[in-house]
């Protein structure tokens, strides 16, 4: 049998129950449900942070065991150098002896062959009676001229050529500047000597960097 809504139900047949608890009870029922799901979530908590811990602690401790291992190849490897202390000091002797002779030589010219290759444009019946050398220095900058249309140059000759004819001293310009560091030639005046009948004539020529014998020289790879 059953009634309205706001009206009790009759159940038929039903197993017949009564909660006879105090109120109390079941609120200390429910009381130890919720400290036994809380004690639960603490404990999962402190796992958590013992885990982490844990994990932490690992990783500083390898930390510390890779820089102890980087420590020790260091000092290892200190040990192997130290056997090769003295060819690194020879070595270092060696670059500076290779470096000291590259400055040294680095404004040598051959001045043999040079003026030998000088002498061979002399026109026919010209001969060289005088020479000066001009040249530079590894410890000094060579003067370079102030005029206009004069190339850079590293050492100057001066020469005196006799003659007993009248030399060709265009074409013997023309020759002078086939030379390896040519860099101008300026003629001077041609005089005639009256007693010997002999024609002189001066020359400055100057020699850029090509003239260089560039002995030591390393070269660029």
């Amino acid at each position: 049998m059953s009634a309205d809504k706001g009206t009790e139900t009759l159940l038929i047949g039903a197993e017949p129950r009564v909660d006879l608890l105090p109120l109390e009870v079941r609120k200390e029922r429910r009381a130890k449900v919720i400290r036994r799901r809380l004690s639960l979530s603490a404990l999962g908590v402190l796992l958590l942070v013992i885990a982490g811990t844990g994990a932490s602690t690992a990783l500083s401790l390898h930390a510390q065991q890779q820089l102890l291992d980087a420590n020790d190849r260091t000092a290892a490897l200190l040990v192997e150098q130290g056997k090769y202390i003295e060819v690194r000091e020879v070595q270092d002797r060696v670059s500076l002896v290779q470096a000291a002779q590259q400055v040294g030589v680095s404004t040598e010219i051959d001045w043999k062959n040079y003026l030998q290759s000088v002498q061979g444009t002399l026109p026919n019946g010209v001969t060289i009676d005088e020479v000066r050398i001009d040249s530079a220095s590894p410890l000094a900058i060579y003067a370079q001229p102030i005029a206009p249309l004069q190339g850079e140059r590293v050492a100057t000759i001066s020469f005196v050529a006799e003659s007993v004819v009248l030399p060709d001293v265009p074409t013997w310009l023309k020759a002078l500047a086939t030379l390896p560091g040519y860099a101008d030639a300026l003629p001077g005046s041609v005089t005639l000597d009256e007693a010997t009948k002999t024609y002189t004539v001066d020359i400055t020529m100057h020699v850029n960097e090509d003239a260089f014998l560039k002995r030591f020289q390393v070269e660029e790879k």
